[in-house]
């Protein structure tokens, strides 16, 4: 059996601009940014209400011959399943709405139509995601980049991915085709005629480490984990982003990272990035000889994850998973966290030497 499709449908506002008179596009255009309906006034609120809700009951009558001339996101999943949604029952929708008011009600819209055609569906409103305000739309797609990295790559495993860019916004548009290259299986469009859609297989693009993250990896592995990083020379200004005196990376910064990442961590295991953590000769050994860079890579990302605990206590994610041993069953260790969880899952156990946690040694899962 094949795998399901995981889509990702970026979401406008054109269930609502469909045949709008020319009041209610003034009044659309008016608020588009508004994050809460509230801070509409009250007349204005009640014509966009009314409106909605017609949208909503002309959308929920319409035939899939009608649906695709009202909704340019629905227009596209409907092209790619050839009209057989009765067929992708198994298949994951997420819609992707902005941060405003009017954004998230179109998406509730189209939600509504996926939902009554019995498929799954996910709809996530995004903070920042909006164009009034730059650094605050930089922050949410710094996130979506984030959310690519830590949770759309694992569905990758189970399903195949589709981006869906026949909607939204072009900005959200075109940042998202970037992403695609790298964590999306095919990329469709509606072509320009709106009748026929395009689709664009994912490029085996492999992305090699670049001589200035090789030379300056210390330092992007600070940035990556939110640790504060005073000097960055060497290092170009399109992969960074100074706010307030304060370091990290750029969206494109953290894309070439976590492209360049597994390359470098196959290679050796790299020194813990904080004083508040030790390696005793016997883990080294250990990871030394394992033969296996896919564990090796697994290693040092679980060593970066503790690093970040360290420095923030509340950060303890289920991939890392650091707690006591009870009991006494691996002394000198007192604690564990997750080496990798497969059948064959490991764990890597140690103790405090005041306040430096070692790290004794790989071991089966108690």
């Amino acid at each position: 059996m094949s795998k399901p499709y995981y889509i990702l449908s970026p979401c406008g506002t054109s269930t609502l601009t469909h045949r709008a008179t020319n009041e209610i596009r003034s009044l659309l255009n008016r608020y588009t940014n508004e994050k809460d309906e509230t801070q509409i006034p009250e007349t204005d609120r009640q014509a966009l209400q009314q409106w909605l809700n017609q949208a909503k009951d002309k959308l929920a009558q319409a035939d899939v011959n009608l649906v695709v001339t009202i909704s340019a996101e629905l227009n596209g999943i409907i092209k790619f399943y050839q009209g057989q949604l009765p067929h992708h029952k198994r298949d994951y929708h997420r819609l992707l709405c902005t941060d405003t008011w009017l954004g998230e009600e179109s998406a509730k819209i189209i939600k509504n139509w996926l939902e009554q055609h019995h498929l799954i569906v996910e709809m996530i409103r995004q903070p920042d995601l909006q164009t009034n305000d730059l650094a605050g739309f930089q922050s949410a797609l710094s996130d979506i980049t984030q959310w690519c990295i830590e949770t759309l790559a694992s569905y990758s495993k189970t399903h195949q991915i589709i981006f869906n860019l026949t909607g939204g916004f072009k900005s959200v548009q075109g940042f998202l085709q970037t992403l695609a290259t790298f964590y999306a299986d095919e990329t469709i469009y509606i072509f320009e005629s709106g009748k026929e859609l395009l689709r664009i297989p994912r490029l085996p693009i492999q992305m090699a480490p670049d001589v200035v993250i090789t030379n300056h990896v210390e330092i992007f592995r600070q940035l990556a984990l939110g640790l504060k990083v005073t000097n960055c020379t060497g290092i170009p200004e399109t992969l960074l982003m100074e706010i307030e005196g304060n370091w990290s990376l750029s969206l494109w910064g953290q894309l070439v990272w976590e492209q360049s990442k597994k390359s470098l961590y196959a290679q050796q295991l790299f020194s813990p990035l904080t004083q508040k953590i030790n390696f005793s000769e016997g883990f080294k050994r250990e990871v030394e000889n394992l033969g296996n860079i896919e564990r090796l890579v697994m290693i040092n990302e679980r060593i970066d994850e503790l690093t970040r605990h360290f420095e923030n206590v509340n950060y303890n994610p289920q991939s890392l998973n650091f707690k006591p041993l009870k009991g006494n069953p691996e002394p000198p260790s007192t604690h564990e966290f997750y080496a990798w969880s497969d059948q064959n899952a490991k764990r890597i156990f140690g103790h405090f030497e005041k306040a430096v946690f070692v790290l004794d040694k790989l071991g089966k899962h108690l």
